[in-house]
């Protein structure tokens, strides 16, 4: 017989920075070891399925997670037409610094060790944030990522850092090897056999969540 799983009920958090309110969902397990905070990219929000079904899955692997919208509402109408804010990484990576001194302050999650998980665009602001707050941030695992626009914060770097591409995004795999080429170790890329830029082929994102869950298990946890 399975044993029963703990049912994490996500806690709307409204995360008041120096400039703006961000909202985002927190989901901790009881026995948390660790908090990973999301940031997406591209039009995205909290609400991609794709980072809640990565997230669920880092849930039942004794990590917390963190999803927040890195754009207010407005902006997010605004880049719905323009797309003026989903390529502006150095604004992004600002919100993600504040979100981890947000989470460093809070008195839920003030003791747990952070990782970054970033989404397209999300991953460079990931990877700038992890250079800015290298005391904090002690992993990054990019989905589909574009690492190579966080340009010179690559060297800087010193976080353990997983980058997963789909097999089939030719483009975006020579641009994670350029990037993977300036991190320092630990690194590595993963490239998911057969799935494209969204992982959306049967059993894609699954391989996505369990190579993400590994790598924080190895690298975020007390």
């Amino acid at each position: 017989m399975a044993l029963p799983t703990e049912t994490i009920t996500p806690r709307p958090v409204r995360l008041d920075l120096a400039d703006v309110a961000l909202n985002g969902d927190l989901c901790l397990p009881s026995d948390a070891q660790g908090l990973v905070v999301f940031a997406h990219g591209s039009g995205s929000s909290r609400h991609s399925p794709r980072n809640r079904a990565v997230a669920d899955a880092l849930q039942h692997g004794r990590l917390g997670t963190l999803l927040l919208d890195l754009l207010t509402e407005r902006e997010e109408i605004a880049d719905a037409s323009t797309a003026e804010f989903r390529f502006d990484i150095p604004l992004l990576a600002d919100r993600l610094v504040g979100a981890i001194d947000w989470a460093q302050a809070h008195p839920r999650t003030s003791s747990l060790p952070v990782g970054l998980f970033g989404a397209s665009t999300g991953a460079a602001a990931a990877l700038i944030a992890a250079a800015r707050r290298p005391a904090a941030v002690r992993a990054v695992v990019s989905r589909g990522g574009r690492p190579d626009l966080a340009h010179a914060s690559l060297d800087a770097v010193a976080a353990p850092t997983l980058l997963i591409v789909g097999g089939r995004d030719d483009v975006v795999i020579e641009l994670n090897k350029h990037a993977l080429a300036r991190l320092k170790e630990p690194k590595q890329l993963q490239i998911v056999p057969g799935a494209t830029h969204l992982f959306e082929e049967p059993g894609a994102l699954d391989q996505v969540a369990r190579f993400a869950k590994e790598w924080f298990e190895r690298y975020c946890q007390d």
